[in-house]
């Protein structure tokens, strides 16, 4: 991915605050923006990482835990159509709906290298630790005949140092994320296993 500088740091209305989507008008989105079955799994996965995550780790009750998943289940959903402009489309959309600002920032901070926008609290933080790692664990999982069965947190890292593996995805972007919070590379892993793998 090239850069895609969003040249602003303010995302949203802050009245808007509180105002969410429910999760099947997300799905609509999802559906109409995004043909491709394998970017729309991969979506639906770190939506999933992202909900668990805000529930067993930040203690969240069903809204917050809403806003975390639809970050998550929204955060690629102009990178099919419209490339050149990720994030900037889906943006702009959430915007024009009057959707909460946080997840508007969560969204255009899940890149900071990219997007050129900061994560700046906990929920943008960890889409942007859940988001290369969730797609190269999948790329992990199915090379193996049992897929997620039997998949261990060692055989992971070992594919991380491994540059020909899934080479797309970005290993600096990772360390980079996981620095920024206060869980190993080891328990992350680990918890998007347990928590990507019955998604389809």
């Amino acid at each position: 991915m090239s850069s895609h500088k969003l040249n602003r740091t303010s995302f949203g209305d802050p009245k808007n605050s509180g105002n969410l989507m429910t999760i099947e008008e997300a799905y609509i989105l999802l559906n109409e923006w995004v043909p491709n079955e394998r970017l729309r799994l991969h979506m639906k996965q770190v939506a999933a990482v992202m909900k668990a995550w805000a529930i067993e780790k930040e203690n969240a009750d069903e809204k917050t835990a809403l806003k975390w998943e639809l970050s998550g289940l929204l955060h690629d959903a102009d990178w099919e159509k419209h490339p050149d402009e990720h994030c900037r489309i889906i943006i702009e959309e959430l915007e024009n709906r009057n959707i909460d600002p946080d997840i508007i920032h969560c969204i255009a901070s899940h890149g900071p290298g990219y997007f050129g926008v900061e994560p700046s609290n906990i929920m943008d933080r960890m889409i942007y630790a859940f988001d290369e790692l969730s797609g190269f664990i999948h790329a992990a999982a199915l090379i193996r005949p049992t897929r997620y069965e039997g998949l261990e947190v060692k055989s992971v890292m070992k594919r991380l140092k491994t540059p020909s593996f899934a080479a797309q995805v970005n290993r600096n972007d990772i360390n980079d994320a996981i620095s920024r919070i206060d869980n190993s590379i080891e328990e992350i892993i680990q918890f998007i296993i347990d928590h990507q793998k019955t998604v389809s």
